[in-house]
Order: C-alpha cells, then sequence, then structure tokens
C-alpha cells in the first residue's frame, strides 16, 4: 500500500445544546479530519484532541505540526505492508497517541477500503449492530431528570451523568427518584481527590453500575487505595493512554472496568492489543466518545464489535450532538441500538458540500 499524500482539514460544529463537564461547557467540537490517499482510494481518521489541553496534554495546532513535519512524511517514505505496522514506525516519536491515531485510522480505513470489506472484519468483529448508551452533560436537576426519562424512553441501554462536587448527591437522588432500576453510571473527569471521601461514600450508595475516573486525570495509585474503600466499580479513561498503562492499571487494581478510547490509547493496532489483554483476564471494556463527528464515530462503532466490547458505549446518535454531520450517512441508533455502518471501510463518506461549508483550514502533504 502506497501513500501518495496526506490531508489534514479543520472543520468546526456547533453542538444542538451546550455540553458542560467539570473541565467546563462547550459549545461546539474543532475536529481535525484526515485523508489519506493511495492508488485513487481515500481512507478517513479523525483526530479528538482539542484546540486547547483540556481533556489530555495534546492540542490540535500540535497535532498538526507533528502531522504535516513528522508521521506523515514518514508515512509516505515507504510503503506499509499493513496498517498494524504504523504506529511502530513512528515510536522515536514520544507520545502524542491522539495526533498518530488521526492518521492511522485513515490508513485503516483505506487499507479495507482497498480490501473491499468492513473494517470490523480486520479487527475480528462479527456483529452488525451494537447496544449504546448516552452521556449526558450537566443541566439543572428537572432539566436533567426530563432528558434520562427521554433517552431511557428512546432505549438507550445505559445513562451516564457527568458529575463534579456540588453537582452530584442530590442530582443523582432526583435521578433515582424516578429511575430505580436503570443501568446508571457517572462520570468525574478527575474531579474528586481522596479528602472528599465522605462525598464519594454517598455516591457509592446510588446503585451505580461503575464510577468513571474520579480522581487526578494520570493516576494509577490513588485509584487503587480508593477501589478498596467502595463497592462501585471504578472505570479508567483519562489516565489510560497505552497498552502499557492499561496493563499497569490492571495490575494494581486501579480500575475494574476499562474505557478505551481510540485516539487517547493511540491508535486501533493498541485497542486490538488492550482488546486482547482485557479478554485474558475477563475485564469488561465500553468504547468511549469524544463527540466525534460521523468519521470517528462510524471508526467507534466498528471497533465496539470486537467481542471484549461487552457493556454499551457511547456512539449514541449523532443528532444527539449535531443537527448536521460531515458524512453522508446518518449514523442513529433505534431502541438503543446501532448498526454498523455497510460497505468498506468504515462506511461512510464525507458530504463534501457541507464539509467546506465547515473547514476552518486545510492543507495537503503530498509524498
Amino acid at each position: 500500500m502506497r501513500i501518495d499524500e496526506v490531508e489534514l482539514r479543520i472543520v468546526h460544529l456547533p453542538y444542538v445544546s451546550p455540553f458542560r463537564t467539570s473541565f467546563g461547557e462547550e459549545v461546539g467540537k474543532h475536529a481535525l479530519i484526515v485523508t489519506v490517499r493511495s492508488d485513487g482510494v481515500e481512507g478517513y481518521g479523525e483526530g479528538v484532541m482539542d484546540p486547547f489541553p483540556h481533556y489530555r496534554e495534546e492540542c490540535i495546532p500540535g497535532a498538526l505540526h507533528l502531522l504535516r513535519g513528522a508521521f506523515a512524511p514518514e508515512l509516505m517514505s515507504r510503503d506499509v505492508a499493513h496498517p498494524s505496522e504504523v504506529t511502530a514506525r513512528w515510536v522515536e516519536w514520544r507520545g502524542n497517541p491522539m495526533a498518530k491515531t488521526a492518521l492511522e485510522l485513515a490508513v485503516w480505513d483505506c487499507f479495507a477500503r482497498q480490501q473491499g470489506v468492513p473494517l470490523r472484519t480486520l479487527l475480528g468483529g462479527e456483529r452488525t449492530e451494537i447496544p449504546v448508551g448516552a452521556s449526558l452533560g450537566m443541566n439543572p436537576i428537572p432539566q436533567t431528570v426530563a432528558s434520562v426519562a427521554r433517552h431511557v424512553e428512546q432505549g438507550y441501554q445505559r445513562v451516564k451523568l457527568k458529575i463534579e462536587p456540588g453537582w452530584d448527591v442530590d442530582m443523582l437522588a432526583a435521578v433515582r427518584a424516578d429511575f430505580p432500576d436503570i443501568e446508571l453510571t457517572v462520570d468525574a473527569n478527575s474531579a474528586y481527590t481522596l479528602e472528599m471521601m465522605d462525598l464519594l461514600h454517598q455516591i457509592d450508595e446510588f446503585g451505580l453500575h461503575y464510577i468513571e475516573q474520579p480522581l487526578h486525570w494520570d493516576d494509577m495509585v490513588e485509584h487503587a487505595h480508593l477501589a478498596t474503600l467502595l463497592h462501585t466499580e471504578l472505570c479508567l479513561d483519562e489516565t489510560l493512554t497505552s497498552p502499557a498503562r492499561v496493563k499497569a492499571a490492571l495490575d494494581l487494581k486501579a480500575c475494574t472496568v476499562v474505557n478505551v478510547k481510540v485516539g487517547r490509547v493511540g491508535g486501533l493496532q493498541a485497542v486490538r492489543e488492550i482488546h486482547d489483554l482485557c479478554v485474558a483476564r475477563e475485564v469488561p471494556m465500553w468504547c468511549g466518545g469524544m463527540l466525534e463527528t460521523g468519521i470517528g464515530r462510524a471508526h467507534n462503532i466498528h471497533l465496539a464489535t470486537m467481542p471484549g466490547f461487552v457493556f454499551p458505549g457511547d456512539t449514541a446518535s449523532a443528532s444527539r450532538t449535531y443537527s448536521r454531520d460531515i458524512t453522508e450517512q446518518q449514523l442513529e441508533a433505534t431502541n438503543g441500538i446501532m448498526p454498523v455502518p455497510a460497505g468498506p471501510g468504515i462506511g461512510v463518506t464525507l458530504d463534501r458540500a457541507f464539509v467546506d461549508q465547515v473547514t476552518e483550514s486545510v492543507e495537503v502533504v503530498r509524498r
């Protein structure tokens, strides 16, 4: 497989409604869309880094610098036998998994399209549909309860609520009063400390499926200690940035549930390694989301067909996030079930007229 050129495009899409977490409030998405071209075939990937490093250390300006100056030129310097080898070729440049993933995803998609097979086939996924959950941002309690009711009625198989100190116990009490039996999880996005154990014990009493990333975004040791103090299972997100980090977290018993975000862990090959590790240890996995456009969402749907992804993920209907997406195919769940896009690769194509409308910058790196 010979890569002829790599296109780096920044698009900006407004959200249907503001999305508030412990990081702050977001009203729209800046997404890096990467296109690789090989022998007349295109493949697409998406970078999930933000304009500024709020979630992890990476940001869009740094990713563009590395993609144009290092990763793309190296990729085009020699042929690719299989997408699984790509990120290993970039090992001399440390870290930056999101930037590497954006390009690696495009290579996987292009390769699958050239082979005429769905991406899930290359990943060992067999399902043609997956169960999905909904992730809800922070809103006033009556609005939150109404939103939970709406998503339960729509059949979503898990509801995840964003929390932070002061926005947790009262809100959870209101939700549980109306929905005592739904599968409910919370995501703290690193908003708590061990000094808040009284508060964490109160959260522990709401019959949650798991608590996601309650402590520092790069911590394992304190999470391992916290796990001994709570009944609710712990799930790690921001902390898990590679297969090695996942193994270390499991060895330390810092979590018993693994949230996989392909951009955070360094690409699909990294996901395959994490998947095999978790399956061998019987650790449940689920696919997290970063409010991706249809490109990133389609990749997430395909990887979530792998057998180790046993809990509903964040691959809900795109219309919950965007009034109009950048793909021609609409990725919509019905009764909590998301169909896998049909066709070769990730199964979606760009709505080029709309993409041009929402593009803020575009550059092409050629062989």
